[in-house]
């Protein structure tokens, strides 16, 4: 059963929801950056990996960290007001708190921010760590984020670790660090998500409550 002991959560699609915010804010980038802008469409599917990964990719070496100062400018204009929590996320933490398992954040949104937006919901508390890009050596979807996140507590990662998220990125980091790998999606799984096959799959957070109860 892999009950769990510590449950880890991603951020973004999996306790919160602030993609217009990222959206504009990569928008305002590209076209800085004299590139074509992305649909909502595309950006969801996309952002996924941390800036130190992808921008170097999308604006080059010698000017992604220019690309990064123009995006860090625009999402941290109105990351906080367009922030919202998911459906039944306040819910589960009470929950899971209450149960007293330990919980944590892993997420490959700059970590700054993270934590910003983890306070403005009132969160800060439920969590032993909140780890974001750039706080570990090397980001999702290597395990370092995870140790990291469990490195002052008496948990040592193992299936009794869950990591829950929504893409196939944190599938693979639970997989690297040796933990039970949790997806909350609500549609069929596909092919993306095949290499790294979850031991859960639940279609919501209500769905992995009730599960856990």
């Amino acid at each position: 059963m892999n009950n769990p002991e510590a449950i880890i959560f991603d951020w973004d699609d999996t306790l919160a929801d602030n993609w217009h915010s990222i959206h504009g804010a990569l928008n305002a980038t590209l076209t800085a950056m004299d590139q074509e802008p992305w649909s909502m469409e595309r950006t969801r599917a996309n952002v996924r990996r941390s800036m130190r990964e992808s921008f170097p990719e999308m604006f080059g070496a010698d000017r992604w960290e220019e690309a990064a100062d123009i995006f860090y400018q625009h999402i941290r204009s109105n990351h906080l007001e367009t922030l919202t929590a998911l459906h039944f996320a306040q819910e589960l933490l009470d929950h899971l708190s209450n149960a007293e398992i330990t919980l944590g954040i892993v997420s490959n949104k700059t970590g700054d921010l993270l934590r910003a937006e983890c306070a403005h919901l009132g969160w800060s508390d439920y969590f032993v760590a909140i780890i974001g890009a750039q706080d570990a050596k090397r980001d999702k979807p290597a395990a370092d984020p995870l140790y990291l996140c469990l490195e002052n507590t008496d948990i040592k990662p193992s299936l009794n670790t869950w990591y829950v998220g929504d893409a196939p990125t944190d599938l693979e980091c639970a997989t690297n660090a040796g933990v039970t790998a949790v997806l909350i999606k609500d549609s069929a799984i596909t092919s993306d998500y095949e290499a790294f096959p979850p031991h859960h799959h639940f279609e919501n957070l209500n769905q992995m409550a009730e599960f856990l109860t």
